[in-house]
């Protein structure tokens, strides 16, 4: 297959509660936050985002800001499923400068990425656990907003 083919898996909208700065570290400046809660919907599944999911932020010296984030998916038929992924945010200063300061910034002036996996015990969505899936951001001053695809 020479081609890379996507299908949406689902848009996922998060409610990210207080950051705790943990401080310069050897890696960065990293901060950590807990996931207040969310929704996601998509043509097979859509749910809730259960509260108490982590967001571990870290700012690298490149003024990247790498993402590794754990939720729980509840979907509107009772399946739970473990959500994890990694990216990346970065983008000209004045546009970075722009989102920390909690405004709108469309989402083309920027690079935010994601690496989804799943793991779930549910039959009827067992078939997340054999995907790869990537996503695209976006920074809205009420949290992130994903659009999810899976790589068929």
């Amino acid at each position: 297959m020479a081609e890379i083919r996507t299908a949406h898996l689902f848009t996922l909208s998060l409610a990210v509660g207080e950051m705790q700065a943990l401080g310069k570290t050897p890696a960065g400046d990293r901060r950590v936050g807990v996931v207040a809660g969310g929704r996601f919907e998509g043509a097979k599944l859509k749910g809730t985002v259960l509260k108490g999911g982590s967001d571990w932020l870290l700012l690298r010296g490149d003024g990247v800001l790498q993402l590794d984030v754990r939720l729980t998916l509840k979907t509107d038929d009772g399946a739970v499923i473990g959500m994890t992924y990694r990216g990346y945010r970065h983008g000209p200063a004045a546009v970075i400068d722009r989102l920390n300061r909690g405004e709108r910034v469309d989402a083309a002036d920027y690079y935010f990425r994601i690496a989804p996996f799943f793991e779930t015990a549910s039959e009827t969505y067992g078939w997340l656990n054999r995907v790869v899936a990537v996503g695209t951001g976006n920074r809205l001053p009420e949290g992130p907003i994903y659009e999810v695809f899976e790589i068929l």
